[in-house]
């Protein structure tokens, strides 16, 4: 089995080939390809290749499919004993992408 953990946004995801990942939203337009180089580790058949912080010669190749929102977050916040009460929302942009390839 091979897989990777690649560094997007701050946030860290495993990934295998044909995954689908939600990161973060990126600039990049739909359809388009997107390669992450900061490869943190890297596991084929066993073998584990560990980065300090980056495992180099590895990479991971990817397509876009598509921009979207995510789940609404609620945040509330009160003052106790003085009736005071906000509430908010919140949907995280998102970009949905198909791993294709670990290279």
């Amino acid at each position: 089995m091979k897989y990777a953990v690649i560094r997007s946004g701050g946030k860290q995801y495993r990934v295998c080939e044909g995954d689908t990942i939600e990161v973060d939203k990126l600039s990049a337009d739909k359809d388009k390809e997107i390669l992450f180089s900061e490869v943190l580790l890297f596991v084929h058949d066993g073998q584990i290749k560990i980065g300090t912080p980056l495992v180099s010669n590895v990479k991971v190749k990817g397509k876009i499919i598509n921009h979207l929102k995510g789940k609404k977050i609620r945040v509330a916040k009160f003052k106790a004993k003085a009736k005071y009460r906000r509430a908010m929302g919140f949907r995280p942009s998102l970009t949905r992408i198909q791993i294709e390839k670990l290279i």
